[in-house]
């Protein structure tokens, strides 16, 4: 099969085997696959978690029909219309964890929306409801809002009975877009005064939950915004992996900080993860009512030139690969 694999000069095009399935897993005949901010450590050649190096297929979510099922697998059956988190989704066929994949709901979502779906869902349904201990009536405010995540997190608490949703974006036409999404402030962190617009929104108290995908440069000012007892989950560094805090900031008003990823996560851990967001918020998403942008289609020939738009950090939502 064809896949998009790291090689000495980057990512290119290679025939490589066609993965067989295990016990547990199913065979996806991949008809469309979504790009996310680590495969451009993947596609440098770092590696993220298990996954990386020399001959790595890239990609961490795709969706398509069924080719095969694994012994254990009772809940699809070849041809069902799936979407699911995975390793190697760049690529003619891709093998998943069963317990991580979707149906594809039957109300016409093309290959190329459900291909954007399973990654953010999976992290922000995580990152609010499960580290974040969100409940409904609290106020959100999601950093790094106009990435394809951060545009459903912001979906989701409007969805979930967030009271007031904020998001950021340094970039002016995004930020001005953010409101289809969910967003009731937008918010540019380039303005030194933006928790103080925080603390206005919210009466005065400051945000019960930060969704950080920023970091680093922004962590004193997230605490600024924070509520008394608020809490900050980390779940991505794009402003940079190291950065000052604010120690007694941190310690004055309680806040926990909270550290979340998949690189560490057990198989059963991750399978509840994606149980517990289809419990929430399948209905919705069969409904049409969340949902992602897609900025650009390629080619999966043209997987680098998909990879070099994305690390141009010009896009709007997500970017698709078309197998």
């Amino acid at each position: 099969m064809k896949a998009a694999v790291v090689g000495e000069k980057g990512v290119g095009l290679a025939e490589v085997a066609k993965p067989v399935p295990k016990a547990n897993e199913l065979l996806i005949r991949v008809k469309a696959a979504s790009l996310n901010r680590a495969d451009l450590a993947v596609a440098a050649g770092h590696r993220h978690g298990a996954v990386g190096g020399p001959g790595t297929i890239v990609g961490l979510e795709c969706a398509g029909e069924v080719e095969a099922v694994g012994a254990a697998v009772t809940e699809f059956k070849p041809g069902d219309r799936v979407m699911s988190s995975v390793a190697g989704g760049f690529a003619e066929y891709a093998v998943a964890d069963a317990g991580r994949a979707h149906k594809v709901p039957a109300n016409n979502m093309s290959w190329e929306q459900a291909a954007c779906m399973p990654v953010a869902v999976q992290t922000m349904h995580n990152a609010l409801v499960g580290a974040g201990r969100f409940k409904a009536g609290e106020t959100v405010l999601i950093q790094g809002a106009s990435s394809g995540v951060g545009l459903l997190g912001m979906q989701i608490a409007k969805h979930m009975g967030a009271s007031v949703v904020m998001g950021t974006s340094t970039n002016d036409q995004r930020r001005a877009r953010l409101k289809e999404f969910g967003c009731d402030l937008a918010l540019d962190t380039r303005d030194p005064k933006w928790p103080e617009k925080v603390k206005e929104a919210t009466g005065g108290k400051g945000v019960d939950l930060i969704v950080d995908q920023v970091s680093a440069g922004v962590m004193n000012q997230n605490m600024e915004a924070a509520a008394i007892l608020g809490r900050i989950v980390n779940v991505g560094r794009l402003g940079g992996m190291k950065g000052e805090f604010n120690f007694d900031l941190h310690a004055l008003k309680r806040i926990d900080y909270i550290g979340v990823t998949f690189r560490t996560r057990s198989p059963e851990e991750v399978r509840a993860i994606v149980q517990a967001a289809r419990k929430d918020l399948w209905p919705a998403i069969e409904a049409g009512k969340l949902s992602l942008p897609i900025d650009k289609t390629f080619p999966l020939a043209q997987a680098a030139d998909a990879l070099a738009h994305m690390k141009a950090n010009a896009h709007f939502g997500k970017i698709v690969l078309v197998v």
